[in-house]
């Protein structure tokens, strides 16, 4: 019975091969025991992560390749017609290269997640953009997979060269179709590498005002002050001026005040004196940052230019209304008086007119 022929080999000659591969199942058991209750235990004891991830990341690419080796050989000890042999060589050459690129990318992977991830997590940290990672990882990984692929094929003896010809010619005719996706692409890499805002921050931008909810690879969603969410295209944004208003240091604030033209020189030496006086008042302005002066003869009034920076922790709004009532209450208290539009008309008359 062990030596009756089946499509070409003994029963006895099957029996062997199929043993192979149920023995490399057997042994991939074995090496999972072995790397969770020994392996891994070990390397847990070490400072240095590197082992661990190293281990962790090579289980299972092992395990295929074990897997693989099995077949070959289960394959190659049994006689086989040229086309079905071609095939399995093939066939193992390509899933080889595949397999070590799978353990390259998982091993990639997890130094990404190990070392650069918690960097880019850290908010001192200003050299890693945490937006920007996943677009790098998706890019290296990618590249890894596109390079392993490329080497698989000519592995098996696919003329790479051509292949990529053609890929050139299919890519330059995909670029043709789709320049304003490939425009917004390369928009988002713009953003994503100089950091003209972060997601949370404040921006005006094509006449919109409001915060960045999401940075995409196509486009940039952004919550107006009106609760509205617009979708901006990348390229647009771009070519757009951007102002950042969460990167500002501190809020420029310009009050031009109108006092009555009986005001004296004195009142207005006063007056000026209050408003240099504000930032001992009011939290939130900077103290260093202010200027007064006498700016104007205006049409109705004697102008007053302050010039004041509300600091970056303070509230805007809340700040320049307590700035304005201390203004009305001070200058009431002190007898300025506003100025507001009026018109005072002259009329001469000779003493000719007058007698007719």
């Amino acid at each position: 019975m062990f030596e009756q022929m089946i499509y070409g080999n003994s029963f006895r000659s099957w029996l062997i091969s199929i043993a192979i591969i149920l023995s490399a199942f057997l042994l991939n058991r074995i090496f999972v025991w072995v790397n969770k209750n020994l392996i891994h235990k070990i390397t847990s004891k070490t400072k240095n992560r590197l082992d661990d991830i190293l281990f962790k990341m090579l289980e299972s690419p092992v395990l295929l390749g074990i897997a693989l080796a099995a077949i070959w050989f289960a394959a190659e000890r049994l006689n086989l017609n040229s086309g079905i042999e071609n095939f399995v060589r093939k066939s193992y050459r390509f899933l080889i290269v595949i397999n070590i690129t799978w353990f390259v990318v998982r091993f990639v992977n997890a130094l990404i997640e190990e070392y650069v991830q918690p960097m880019a997590n850290d908010p001192d940290n200003k050299k890693i953009d945490s937006n920007f990672l996943p677009i790098i990882r998706r890019t290296l990984l990618g590249f890894i997979w596109i390079l392993g692929f490329v080497m698989a094929l000519n592995n098996v003896g696919v003329n790479v060269g051509t292949l990529l010809a053609s890929l050139g010619i299919g890519g330059l005719a995909f670029a043709l179709a789709a320049q304003d996706t490939l425009k917004n692409i390369f928009g988002g890499i713009t953003i994503f590498s100089d950091h003209p805002f972060r997601i949370g921050d404040r921006i005006i931008v094509n006449g919109y005002d409001g915060f960045v909810e999401d940075i995409g690879i196509r486009s940039t969603r952004i919550r107006t002050l009106e609760r509205k969410l617009v979708t901006i295209p990348n390229y647009k944004i771009v070519d757009a001026f951007v102002e950042n208003v969460s990167a500002e240091p501190m809020r420029r604030v310009l009050l031009k005040i109108g006092l009555t033209y009986d005001t004296t020189s004195k009142q207005m030496t006063a007056a000026m004196a209050l408003l240099k006086n504000m930032p001992s008042k009011i939290h939130g302005i900077a103290p260093t940052e202010v200027n007064v002066y006498f700016s104007d003869f205006g049409d109705f009034s004697l102008g007053i230019s302050f010039i004041y920076f509300i600091q970056k922790e303070a509230d805007i709004a809340s700040t320049i209304s307590a700035v304005n009532l201390e203004i009305l209450q001070s200058f009431n208290e002190s007898g300025l008086q506003f100025a507001f539009p009026t018109q005072t008309i002259y009329f001469e008359k000779n003493a000719e007119n007058i007698s007719n």
